[in-house]
């Protein structure tokens, strides 16, 4: 009976699927962006802190993504492989992914941690900590205490699509839900009452971590569908290694956008500092502090844009293994219109209301170089975003289907070959503005390749007729007595 309850995936009417599965995931997700993005608005409009305060949150973000990274390899392989493995009822081999995938997540967070404690100063200088003495210390105090939260970050992460694939997407996001709301009661209290500054921000954030991650062992040991056994928790490394390999995508997608944070941070040191404003001591963290502020505003967009795509994980890996294809064509169809619509507004926000978004960040405390500067970043970084959300949702999907290879490919180059390697050349002819053309002009060209696999990706599906009853095909676009979800 176990293996059956998931039988709804292949039932139940795809737009409703997508609803139930997708928005608790949106919700996840936007709410685990807020911690960071939270910590920044509280930071910028601190007169004591500012833009330097600014700055030294960018440096370190691209730190905390290396973690997201490893965690969400591990989590959204086990959720791809959970869902893959239900479909073709082999119960036993998900148990073996949830426990095995346990164990990874928490060795991998122990040894980040000491590393990033260990390592710091470098670390720091490689992400472009450098600009100013000022900023330098406020990156040290910040990193230092966001490295202690990491084991926490990473397991409330990883766990979040584990708790998904076993069909309670309202618990996930409840989960994130509370972490973040814990982050933003204490934001304000330990920067503006307790003026613990950039401590007070890091330490904020790791309570709220640290919730997120009792509420997902506390989870663990009510699963609904899997229930691992102690058994399930031992090393397994065949079943690690294809849970790894089908989260890989996810792994890349993220840690290519470190090496393209990395160049793009220090190429805005470099090239900031030839620049006749912003070579000024006083004025040198303007443009890392605003471009990692843009970025901010994108975080909130593809956190939209990756929710409603991993949301439809479990669905096209339960449909793609009971060899529902005509189902998982119909759901790639609506998720590609729906991901183009998301960008649509993000384009309209962006181009037509940047005033107001810089305001948020604290735009009313700093010089008009800091305003202008901000304007420009957010119309020229995200002029492209509609395609920067399509590609998003072509990786995630892809991998879902079981296609690592293609999805890895794909993510490769957009972070890699063009977002490293724009953000190193680009500025070598347009100076400053060089850093924020970079982002269009990867986004579109991958674009073009993404949109090939699409095509191909549409032939392949609907190429081969569903392979199950005549029966179950005709039922299959009515609801299903079955549900999933709940707290």
């Amino acid at each position: 009976m176990e293996a059956n309850t998931n039988q709804f995936l292949g039932n139940e009417h795809i737009g409703k699927l997508m609803r139930q599965y997708a928005i608790p995931c949106i919700i996840s997700l936007l709410v685990g962006a807020l911690y960071n993005i939270v910590d920044q608005i509280f930071i910028a409009n601190a007169d004591y802190l500012g833009s330097y305060g600014n700055a030294a949150n960018t440096v370190v973000f691209p730190l905390t993504v290396i973690a997201l990274a490893a965690a969400v390899m591990v989590g959204d392989g086990c959720c791809a492989y959970v869902s893959l493995s239900l479909g073709r009822r082999e119960t036993g081999l998900a148990r073996k992914s949830v426990g095995n995938s346990v164990v990874m997540t928490v060795s991998a967070s122990i040894v980040l941690c000491a590393a990033y404690l260990l390592f710091a100063d470098p670390l720091i200088a490689m992400f472009g900590g450098t600009v100013n003495a000022e900023t330098f210390r406020h990156s040290r105090e910040y990193f230092f205490w966001i490295s202690l939260g990491i084991p926490f970050y990473m397991f409330g992460q990883a766990m979040n699509p584990v708790i998904r694939a076993d069909g309670s997407p309202r618990f996930a996001m409840a989960s994130t839900l509370f972490g973040a709301v814990v982050n933003i009661i204490l934001d304000p209290l330990f920067i503006f009452v307790f003026r613990w500054g950039m401590m007070g921000a890091a330490v904020a954030t790791v309570l709220g971590q640290i919730g997120t991650a009792a509420l997902a062992v506390w989870y663990l040991l009510h699963m609904k569908l899997i229930r691992p056994a102690k058994r399930d928790f031992r090393p397994d490394f065949g079943i690690s290694r294809k849970t790894l390999a089908l989260g890989a995508t996810s792994f890349l997608s993220q840690i290519s956008l470190v090496a393209a944070m990395a160049a793009i941070n220090n190429m805005i040191r470099k090239y900031g500092a030839l620049d006749a404003i912003f070579g000024q001591e006083q004025y040198a963290q303007i443009p890392m502090a605003v471009v990692g502020i843009v970025m901010k505003f994108f975080q909130i967009v593809i956190s939209i844009v990756v929710g409603m795509a991993a949301g439809c994980i479990p669905i096209a890996g339960y449909n793609m293994g009971a060899g529902l294809r005509q189902r998982v064509k119909a759901l790639f169809s609506r998720l590609l219109a729906a991901e183009a619509l998301v960008g649509a507004a993000a384009f309209v926000i962006v181009e037509f209301f940047p005033g107001q978004l810089i305001a948020v960040f604290g735009a009313a405390n700093e010089s008009a170089y800091y305003t202008d500067f901000a304007l420009r970043a957010f119309r020229i970084y995200l002029c492209m975003v509609v395609f920067a959300c399509v590609n998003k949702a072509c990786f995630i999907f892809l991998q879902a289907m079981g296609k690592a290879a293609a999805s890895t490919m794909l993510s490769m180059v957009r972070e890699i070959v063009f977002g490293v390697g724009f953000a190193l050349l680009l500025p070598l002819f347009c100076g400053l503005d060089g850093v924020l053309y970079s982002m269009p002009v990867s986004d579109f060209l991958t674009f073009l390749i993404a949109a090939i696999l699409i095509v191909r990706t549409f032939r392949e599906l609907g190429g081969t007729a569903d392979q199950k009853p005549a029966q179950a095909i005709r039922q299959s676009d009515r609801p299903a007595v079955s549900s999933a979800g709940g707290l």
